[in-house]
């Protein structure tokens, strides 16, 4: 249900449930969070793409098997959540190395929230977003009301989940949520240059780089400064932070081993 390769530094994970529009399952997810761990720990892999097969990347959570309201006990939908989706996209944004969302269609639900967790997204011309939580009377889990704040700003993120509307990839494109829309033909030759670029970049400074980012959304000035110095003081340990350096003093391209 998840295939997995790695190629040129790149660790490829493909959701591969065509027939349910590639919706997670608790397996699946599981796989994904090991993959994503297993990505930061390995120092072979520089770059990772998420990608799915078939028409959709990820229709949301697979809710089959799901107990039913009156089996349920106070406590068990908060603690599912938490232990459960919350920890996928968790993996994605704490991921070591950058994480590339490859849409080739319909990503609505988690799918959408999983995509938006990646630090670059690229959608096929055919892609749609759809935070379908409110068509279903439920409230957007998975980090949907704390991702797409980020990205569009509050009044657009609650646009999207109080309407349910399906967003198409040129207007997820205009408002931010993409970074690049593609044809459905160039997404995997797209996805595959800009991941090889990104294996063949200082993969420490890049992983610093993610953290400082990520945190200076909910940081103030002093705390943001603060951390860069820090992430400054680390990278500057590396080999690749040496080499980049070096090969400007003798105007060569650098030669970046990702450590």
């Amino acid at each position: 249900m998840v295939l997995h390769t790695t190629d040129n530094g790149v660790s490829w994970i493909t959701l591969n449930r065509p027939e349910a529009m590639n919706a997670i399952t608790p397996d699946q997810r599981e796989r994904l969070i090991a993959l994503l761990d297993e990505a930061s720990r390995d120092p072979g892999v520089r770059a990772v793409v998420i990608t799915a097969t078939g028409r959709g990347f990820c229709a949301g959570a697979d809710l089959r098997g799901a107990p039913a309201a009156a089996e349920r006990l106070p406590g068990d939908v908060a603690r599912t959540i938490r232990l459960g989706v919350q920890r996928l996209i968790a993996a994605v944004l704490d991921c070591e190395k950058p994480v590339i969302a490859a849409v080739n269609g319909t990503a609505a639900g988690i799918g959408a929230h999983l995509a938006f967790a990646c630090d670059l997204v690229l959608a096929a011309e055919s892609a749609r977003f759809i935070e379908v939580f409110v068509r279903r009377g439920l409230v957007p889990d998975g980090g949907g009301a704390y991702l797409l704040p980020r990205l569009v700003g509050p009044q657009r993120a609650k646009e999207l989940m109080f309407l349910g509307e399906s967003v198409s990839a040129a207007e997820a494109h205009r408002i931010g949520l993409v970074n690049r829309v593609v044809p459905a033909d160039e997404l995997a030759t797209t996805a595959r240059k800009w991941a090889e670029r990104l294996a063949m970049g200082p993969t420490r400074a890049l992983a610093l780089t993610k953290q400082l980012v990520n945190a200076s959304l909910e940081a103030d000035r002093a705390t943001a400064f603060a951390a860069e110095a820090a992430a400054q003081e680390i990278n500057m340990t590396t080999a690749d932070a040496h080499e980049g350096v070096a090969s400007f003093v003798e105007r060569r391209s650098p030669s970046y081993r990702g450590r």
